[in-house]
């Protein structure tokens, strides 16, 4: 088989890949073991209709869930996928805000510079932390003038 196009010769089932995975084919162990257990469990007990189990487990849950754990599966590819290179997706959305008018040329380059500056998930909680404590300390500040105490500078002076 053609490894480009996993789906074959068949028309509009380009890209589909038809092997099961580890967790699809667990998926769909537990649900076959879990119907033969119901609908035999049903004959034991002598119940008239316990052969209702098969087309219910086999043709309504059995799909349902493999198409659950497809679906888990993608959406966990998709996540993967998206948290590849965060800096690039940040650096992305700038540039747009920046072509919309949505931040000036000044704005712009400061947050360039800081993702520059952040380039490690250490670096960023550290400069977080910085610019957290900048914000502290300028609070501070504003608050004791309004309070009616004096600055720090004012405090030096007397």
């Amino acid at each position: 088989m053609d490894r480009s196009n996993p789906g074959g010769d068949r028309p509009g089932s380009e890209g589909v890949d038809e092997e099961d995975t580890p967790l699809q084919e667990a998926v769909g162990g537990v649900v076959v073991a879990l119907v033969l257990l119901v609908a035999f469990g049903l004959l034991a007990v002598d119940y008239p209709y316990f052969w209702v189990a098969f087309p219910v487990g086999f043709g309504g849950v059995l799909p349902a869930a493999v198409a659950l754990a497809r679906y888990y599966e993608r959406r966990r590819a998709e996540d993967a996928e998206g948290t590849a290179d965060p800096e690039a997706d940040a650096l992305e959305i700038l540039r747009d805000r920046y072509a919309r008018d949505e931040i000036d040329e000044a704005e712009f380059e400061r947050r360039v510079d800081a993702l520059l500056r952040t380039e490690s998930v250490e670096d960023a909680r550290a400069d977080a932390a910085r610019r957290a404590a900048e914000r502290e300390r300028a609070t501070d500040q504003g608050t004791d003038v309004e309070r009616g105490g004096c600055s720090g500078r004012e405090r030096d002076a007397e």
